[in-house]
């Protein structure tokens, strides 16, 4: 059998993939090796909130609770039993996910697939001994977490004295005392898990500022709640070795060695090429990653390549859109990538989420723009849900009052994000966003609120 597709990878990108190619009455095999949704739906994304979630329940009911009338003296959290909750979840959801390739036709081989040439029809896929061809190859292979080349690392990982993304959601008790290398989206939304469930927490950052491109005003008051919580925070410190779960650190003030029970490891993440044999094809690899222009194309006819495997945007929403745009030019339909507009979200309490430029990436671009700036508290909702919080707006305005980029710290904020994804995808002024109109009372109302203050 010759199929219209062939798609190595069952993560958001792969399953969106082969959903859509489904319906546009493609023949589909879809190769996934461990569990359909990838690391999102299974060591990501998913497990990670759930986490979050418990966390801040529980934030709430040792102390939070009390500000709102709501005694809750006594409050306990059981991190096996949030584990086991995380587990039965991820189950739910991955039986979703294969019920939408049933729904769609999509044949889903249970092994790795790895490229195995052309052919005159299109291309070779092998997988479990077995030959696939198809017309069309979506690469969708993901990403691995990255393990830098410091002495012993590589030991501790594997005699689980350091963990990745992968371990650390699986553990059934916390570590007294955690490590975090790396102060990005995975490291500190981990640290603020395990704080809250009362781990004692260090985070180890090489740059002199945690939430990496994240707007730097949001970062400095998110590690300061941080900090208040227990958090200590080791900035601009580079971990030069590892020996079991002790930590040699230095910084400019010298070097020192930290003790912990366990370490996560959280500096990055790797485009999943290493056992794709892309060289079998002549793919074009940069850096390790798959070169895609903005309809997804690789610099082979009829191959393609979405989400982390690409390295452009390693989020779970941009491979969807990615293979949604790829899917469309293998059938024919007119459709671009567009990276300008795609929201990133810290999911800790307090939530940070932003599109678009920030002041700094404006500047770098040497755009023109103004920054307009408003206290969440101009937002009723917010007030009566967030008791003491001091979250905030900004917006990056450009010239005509175009809105270039928004972010915002303060809960909820991944709920509200969206809206101003849309104002800056479609490129709107203040005086168009003026003109909507914002349920109330809602925490999204300060959208509106930021841009009336700056219509005449």
């Amino acid at each position: 059998m010759i199929y219209d597709c062939l798609i190595i990878g069952g993560g958001p990108g792969g399953y969106r993939a082969a959903e859509r190619a489904g319906h546009c009455k493609m023949t589909v095999a879809l190769f996934e090796e461990r569990s359909l949704g990838g690391v999102c739906l299974n060591e990501g994304c998913m497990p990670t909130k759930t986490l979050l979630y418990s966390a801040k329940l529980y934030d709430y009911a040792k102390g939070g609770a009390h500000k709102y009338g709501v005694d809750s003296t006594g409050a306990t959290i059981d991190h096996k039993a949030v584990i086991e909750r995380k587990d039965k979840i991820v189950k739910t959801l991955v039986s979703g996910v294969a019920a939408q390739m049933k729904g769609a036709k999509v044949e889903v081989i249970a092994a790795r697939g790895v490229i195995e040439g052309k052919s005159a029809n299109g291309f070779l896929v092998k997988a479990n001994g077995k030959v696939y061809e198809g017309k069309h190859l979506i690469i969708a292979s993901g990403s691995n977490a990255a393990v830098p080349p410091v002495p012993g690392l590589k030991e501790a990982v594997a005699s689980g004295d350091a963990l990745t993304n992968r371990e650390i959601l699986a553990l059934k008790e916390a570590p007294k005392k955690l490590l975090v290398m790396g102060g990005g989206v995975i490291g500190l939304e981990m640290a603020s898990y395990f704080n809250s469930i009362g781990s004692d927490v260090t985070v180890v950052e090489m740059l002199d500022r945690i939430g990496g491109p994240t707007d730097l005003d949001m970062t400095k008051m998110l590690q300061a709640e941080y900090e208040k919580k227990g958090i200590h925070f080791l900035l601009s410190t580079k971990v030069v070795g590892v020996k079991n779960t002790n930590v040699d650190v230095e910084n400019a003030s010298g070097k020192k060695t930290l003790s912990a029970d366990k370490i996560l490891v959280s500096v990055g993440r790797r485009a999943n090429t290493a056992d794709l044999n892309a060289q079998a094809i002549n793919l074009y690899l940069e850096r390790g990653a798959v070169v895609t222009d903005d309809q997804m194309k690789t610099n082979v006819p009829g191959v393609f390549a979405v989400g982390d495997v690409n390295g452009k945007s390693m989020l779970a929403h941009t491979a969807y859109r990615e293979a949604e745009v790829a899917v469309h030019v293998m059938a024919g339909i007119p459709d671009r990538m567009s990276y300008r507009a795609i929201p990133a979200v810290i999911y800790t309490n307090p939530e940070v989420a932003s599109v678009g430029e920030t002041a700094e990436t404006a500047a770098a671009k040497s755009l023109k723009f103004r920054v307009v700036q408003l206290p969440l508290r101009f937002a009723g909702r917010y007030i009566a849900e967030n008791e003491g919080g001091n979250g905030f707006i900004k917006l990056i305005l450009g010239s005509d009052d175009e809105i270039l980029g928004c972010c915002m710290i303060g809960n909820p904020a991944s709920e509200i994000i969206p809206a101003m994804a849309v104002a800056v995808d479609r490129r709107m002024t203040c005086k168009d966003l003026g003109h909507a109109v914002f349920p109330h009372p809602t925490v999204s109302e300060i959208f509106r609120e930021a841009v009336l203050s700056q219509v005449k």
